[in-house]
């Protein structure tokens, strides 16, 4: 059970209710008394007649309508068809769902004024797993992801699509199947369902925590490498790092050192070995893989943020009896925060290509055949992996142009300033499943480049990362198909046998 209260749903806590969709998810007792409470207080307004942005007028550009008693409801349905606007391919499933867990969560904190069985209409949505069919495009990144946001709304209300495993259903068809009736929205309530950063902040969630896990297989991955290549871990010694004081960098050192700690391999040429520092890729993991664990875990903070925020407009304050018109709704903070995230796990993927391009090339692979291959010449070997994973790189390098930095204007000028926080999280979500990629073919390929050097071992956790790549994927003796076996290092790594226990 997943209970919601607003202000204690963390970032583990949200993924695992994204994909274990078995998980029931509730309302805290507390959090039923705030949203009651703010739903008396709206009514106490409706009573009195009182002007309230978005209530009793018109939104955006139509705030100073004024709206008649009798059609206040209507406005409230208006406004989520007129938003329904949303164009692309659908939203990915778990994508949807997250975005629904942060919607009831925001609510949940009794601040927008939504009815409760309304709130919990949408929460029977999420345990039946009725899934509406969401358009990728269309949100600006404020006022929050109204277009998506709506999308979800109209299927609340009959009126809207739904995904299932025979294709796109109308929503009002798979409501009455599970004995859910449609929500009719009462004022104020389309507004409290669409104004927020959910889209963002759902792709956010799920990407930075997929990140954080990238971050350590980084370090296996480079780990690999370097006993592969025959490499130093001189430039590991936690006496480098301390001189320069950086968490992630300190971090990445020490899994390093712990990672190759007792190889065989790296004992076999410590007395011998001519070179006196590797390549970059190799000697400056700690400072490359450290800057984007730093940065991912800035995201992280951002996010972990904004999944227990109040992004309605307006905010209402029922001890006070108050509403106040402000932009919570604003995605500037996403915006930065998944750009840079994009950039984080882009660079941790640079670096990557450049060590599976030492490994595969024969003029610096210190010794290893070239292209990895047995019979090279009459066998290609993991020449075109190489290519694969440029190709990636070079994908992510044009994602990475930050989405936060553009703005247009919309509503006749009255939101004059947009964060397109809707890109750069879709972007983010695109980088850290294109780093998973190369991440997967530089294991490939290391994994070949230690099988190379044997009988020697590399290290007993090394060789613990070695028996579960080789339990899905054998050493190529000969050409094969190579998506098969990079597709095999992908579910993999999503299945988390290879994560390491720092």
């Amino acid at each position: 059970m997943l209970t919601l209260d607003g202000n204690s749903l963390t970032i583990k806590d949200f993924n695992s209710a994204v994909y274990a969709t078995e998980t029931p998810i509730q309302l805290s007792d507390e959090a039923k008394r705030k949203v009651r409470a703010a739903r008396h207080t709206v009514d106490t307004w409706l009573a009195k007649g009182e002007i309230v942005y978005g209530v009793t007028t018109g939104f955006g550009e139509f705030a100073n309508v004024v709206i008649p008693p009798d059609e206040l409801d209507q406005l409230q349905e208006n406004l989520i068809l007129s938003h329904s606007a949303g164009a692309g391919e659908w939203l990915p499933r778990e994508v949807v769902r997250g975005m629904m867990i942060l919607r009831v969560n925001a609510l949940a904190k009794g601040h927008s004024g939504i009815r409760l069985e309304t709130l919990e209409t949408l929460i029977a949505m999420l345990n039946h797993q009725i899934i509406p069919a969401i358009p990728s495009q269309g949100s600006v990144g404020s006022s929050g992801d109204l277009v998506q946001l709506s999308h979800i709304a109209l299927a609340l209300i009959g009126k809207g699509q739904v995904l299932t495993s025979e294709g796109v259903k109308p929503s009002r068809e798979i409501l009455a199947s599970f004995g859910i009736a449609p929500v009719t929205l009462k004022a104020k309530e389309g507004l409290a369902l669409i104004n927020g950063t959910q889209m963002m902040c759902s792709y956010g969630g799920l990407a930075v925590e997929k990140a954080r896990r990238l971050a350590n297989i980084a370090d296996v991955a480079g780990a690999l490498s370097v006993d592969a290549l025959r490499g130093t871990d001189t430039a590991f010694d936690e006496r480098i790092h301390r001189l320069r004081g950086f968490e992630g960098q300190l971090d990445s050192a020490k899994h390093l050192r712990d990672l190759l700690s007792g190889s065989e391999i790296r004992n076999s040429h410590r007395d011998n070995d001519t070179r006196v520092q590797d390549a970059y890729s190799l000697r400056c993991m700690p400072q490359v893989h450290g800057a984007s664990r730093d940065a991912i875990n800035y995201a992280y903070k951002v996010l972990s943020t904004e999944l227990n925020s109040a992004n309605d407009n307006p905010l209402i304050f029922p001890e006070t009896d108050d509403h106040l018109e402000g932009g919570n709704f604003h995605g500037q903070p996403l915006a930065l925060a998944l750009d840079f995230l994009a950039i984080a796990c882009a660079e941790l993927a640079n670096i990557s290509e450049r060590r599976t391009e030492r490994l595969v090339n024969g003029a610096l692979s210190n010794g290893l055949p070239r292209f990895l291959a047995t019979r090279g010449g009459v066998q290609s070997g993991m020449m075109i992996a190489q290519y694969t994973s440029a190709s990636i790189v070079s994908e992510n390098k044009v994602l990475c142009h930050p989405a936060s930095v553009d703005s247009i204007p919309t509503s006749a000028n009255q939101e004059d300033h947009n964060s397109m926080g809707s890109i750069s999280a879709q972007k983010a979500w695109k980088v850290v499943s294109n780093l998973q990629t190369v991440l997967a073919i530089e294991l490939l390929c290391a994994a070949q480049g230690i099988d190379f050097l044997r009988p020697l071992k590399t290290s007993d956790k090394l060789e613990l990362i070695m028996e579960k790549i080789r339990s899905v994927v054998p050493f190529a003796t000969t050409d094969r198909i190579l998506h098969t076996d990079i597709q095999l290092m992908i579910e993999l790594i999503e299945s988390g046998k290879l994560d390491p226990k720092f």
